[in-house]
């Protein structure tokens, strides 16, 4: 039996060498603070747990998907009633975005609250701020390309917007390819130039978060000099609480899939205009656009981004605690009760339908 379990572990040994001299995998052979097995540490992989599910998800219905507007909705509803499973995977893609929003603006303000964009750390910080920049960008894109009434309506915005931008908005404005629909710069944008932006950008996040590793809890006494004597564990336990929560995450999108299936409302009529409304996540734009007029999503959009960009440099003491980071943590809190009272503001607006869409 010693004798077996020896050459079992030698076995292993060697042939854990092999895969590791190719794909160097004793990099995540590195140890982690305790705290970094915590659920609210955990959120960015979880995230991009999620993330991976929207590309599978994603590749599936790429094949079914026709994006020429005359066929792209019809296409859609094809894909719910005739293609096996179809249904099924794209109510999982339409939740899954949905809970990627949820997880990463919860990384963010967890990140926020405990001051881990503080020095050395800075620049993963700005990172993070692109990458949830670019992560509500995919989720706009993909409620365009349903191509029903709410999304021909969310495009006729987005190209009047560009009108307001100017040069910058000139890759999604209609003079730039007159012969090209929009829906299908859409596309693009979404399942080819948005992706190879996001992957060049979360290789970056991923390597920073590696090489300054976990950052300490907020009431450690790093301002004091004071080593942190927290335990220590592998990273690889960090990875199995990832995948654990994960699994778990999409099990619920799967029960919620299977309830509650992704809308789809009728393709659009040229001239006949219905109220309606976007997602949740983009309610608050929409309360912009109702209460002071379109052109003013623009700095409602920026000026967010650019706030979360420019803090790490206007909280530069070492300060960690939120108790003692009070003015800044306020400031934040306004911005999200912002985002909390626009939304509501635009359910008011919209009675008898649900925050998922329909």
């Amino acid at each position: 039996m010693t004798s077996e379990s020896a050459k079992t572990r030698l076995s292993k040994s060697r042939f854990w060498r092999f895969i590791d001299e190719r794909l160097g995998l004793n990099a995540l052979d590195y140890d982690l603070p305790k705290h970094g097995n915590t659920l609210p540490y955990m959120l960015g992989g979880i995230t991009f747990f999620a993330f991976a599910i929207l590309i599978l998800t994603g590749i599936f219905l790429t094949f079914f998907y026709d994006p020429n507007p005359a066929n792209a909705n019809a296409s859609v509803r094809k894909i719910m009633t005739d293609v096996p499973l179809g249904s099924f995977v794209r109510s999982i893609h339409y939740w899954a975005a949905q809970a990627v929003i949820i997880s990463v603006f919860l990384h963010l303000v967890r990140v926020f609250i405990t001051a881990s964009y503080k020095r050395p750390r800075e620049l993963n910080w700005i990172i993070g701020v692109l990458l949830f920049g670019i992560t509500v960008t995919f989720f706009f894109t993909g409620t365009i390309l349903k191509w029903d009434e709410e999304s021909f309506q969310g495009a006729a915005e987005n190209e009047e917007i560009t009108h307001f931008l100017g040069p910058a908005g000139l890759p999604l404005a209609p003079g730039l390819a007159p012969n090209v629909p929009i829906l299908a710069r859409m596309y693009a944008l979404h399942i080819a130039v948005l992706p190879i932006v996001f992957g060049a950008i979360v290789l970056g996040h991923l390597f920073y978060v590696h090489h300054f590793n976990i950052s300490p809890l907020p009431w450690s006494r790093r301002a004091k000099g004071e080593e942190d004597k927290e335990p220590r564990e592998p990273f690889t336990n960090h990875l199995k609480g990832i995948v654990k929560y994960g699994l778990v995450g999409f099990v619920i999108m799967a029960v919620i899939a299977i309830a509650f299936p992704a809308p789809l409302g009728p393709a659009p009529i040229t001239g006949i205009e219905d109220a309606t409304f976007p997602l949740w996540p983009l309610l608050p734009l929409t309360a912009v656009d109702d209460l002071i007029g379109l052109w003013w999503i623009i700095p409602a959009t920026i000026v967010p981004i650019l706030f979360l960009l420019a803090v790490p440099f206007i909280d530069r003491n070492e300060e960690l605690d939120p108790r003692r980071r009070k003015a800044i943590v306020i400031l934040f809190m306004l911005g999200v009760a912002a985002f909390v009272i626009l939304t509501l503001f635009a359910i008011s607006l919209s009675p008898g339908r649900t925050l998922v869409g329909g």
